[in-house]
């Protein structure tokens, strides 16, 4: 990858990454023609460039994203601001293992059901459950509720199991990443709200 001088701004942040000898890495977002990311270390220690190749080519597994000279964006050419920083951060917790996709359902352990997300087309998608559980409809709500808030997604007026793209293009990946979190996103933030609250992306000269 050629050398890149504005490396835009910050938009998430990897203190310590625990599958790499705990270094600093940031994703930042660059302004062109569509939202573009990159992901930047200042670490220069061996095997680093291979660390940041991994994350990339997770994040394009797990959500979709394509690259092009070593920059990420969603093939919509919309931000997604949220989703694309959970990708980053869900990427990072892989170590050097196969990266797939995730499907379109989950076992919501609160309530023992299997949710399910369709896509109804134009970046439409409704929530449903399988099997025998409590209080269904309290949780499809509880994960469209959860959706919305990790990709950005429109709640659909009128309906508490559909939400929507803003970009109006379907996200299956990426929408199968953010339903892992979805039933449980408030225990998620707080958790990541303490382990961002230890960590600044070090210069050079510190890593």
């Amino acid at each position: 990858m050629g050398a890149i001088k504005d490396i835009g701004r910050r938009i998430e942040l990897i203190p310590m990454d625990s599958q790499f000898h705990e270094i600093t890495i940031g994703l930042y977002r660059l302004e062109g023609e569509r939202p573009s990311f990159l992901v930047h270390t200042y670490s220069q220690i061996e095997g680093v460039e291979s660390r940041l190749a991994f994350l990339r080519k997770a994040m394009i597994e797990l959500a979709g994203l394509v690259e092009e000279d070593g920059l990420l964006s969603f093939p919509c050419c919309h931000e997604h601001h949220a989703a694309v920083r959970r990708a980053f951060l869900e990427a990072a917790k892989i170590s050097d293992e196969q990266v797939v996709s995730r499907p379109l359902t989950t076992l919501d352990k609160k309530s023992g059901l299997t949710m399910r997300v369709s896509g109804l087309g134009n970046g439409l998608y409704e929530v449903t459950t399988e099997g025998e559980g409590k209080s269904p409809e309290r949780r499809i709500k509880v994960v469209a509720n959860g959706l919305a808030k990790l990709g950005e997604m429109h709640l659909v007026d009128g309906r508490d199991d559909q939400v929507e793209y803003p970009c109006k293009q379907v996200h299956d990946a990426l929408t199968g990443l953010l339903l892992v979190r979805a039933p449980n996103v408030r225990a998620l933030v707080r958790e990541e709200e303490m382990v961002a609250s230890r960590g600044m992306l070090a210069a050079p000269s510190q890593q």
